[in-house]
């Protein structure tokens, strides 16, 4: 209701109509998709342009799902899961019966130094999320699988699958 006070006319509406907008507003957030695959759309989503491609020379490894490019990019390695370097499982993330130690071992023997082409495919925290190859053409996701030290991460694999699509486990 619009009221008269004397010298200008409040409309007591308008605290509940801002205070509304901001509750959805905040809702809406809560419910964005924050996953540890990606803030962004996945690949193959319909409407969505083809997906961003990028070059990377691999300067550091930083445990066996995630590496660091010569220009500061840190990727992590889509669909898959490793232990932490604490050798732990972050709670709801697929869980490796292998040790970080050897994720991480086994991505720095398959990238360590490499000059890698990456495929993004969305974000995970402060990392692109991307599976990439070598210049010989092996996809480092899929070798990851294949060393037995990371697991597949199924959400994720389903949304843009690793090793050529070919079923993995």
């Amino acid at each position: 209701m619009t009221r008269y006070d004397g010298h200008r006319r409040t409309d007591r509406r308008f605290p509940l109509v801002v205070a509304l907008v901001a509750a959805v507003a905040f809702v809406g957030m809560l419910n964005a998709p924050v996953t540890s695959g990606a803030a962004a759309p996945e690949a193959g989503t319909p409407g969505e342009a083809a997906p961003a491609r990028f070059d990377c020379d691999v300067a550091a490894i930083t445990d066996g799902d995630t590496l660091r490019c010569a220009d500061g990019t840190r990727v992590r390695l889509h669909a898959l899961a490793a232990r932490e370097r604490d050798e732990t499982c972050s709670p709801g993330h697929p869980c490796p019966e292998a040790s970080g130690a050897a994720a991480t071992a086994a991505l720095r023997r398959l990238a360590g130094g490499q000059a890698l082409s990456c495929e993004r495919t969305g974000r995970s925290y402060e990392r692109i999320t991307a599976v990439c190859w070598t210049r010989a053409g092996e996809e480092i996701n899929c070798a990851m699988l294949r060393s037995g030290t990371v697991v597949v991460w199924d959400r994720y694999n389903r949304q843009r699958p690793l090793c050529g699509g070919a079923a993995v486990s």
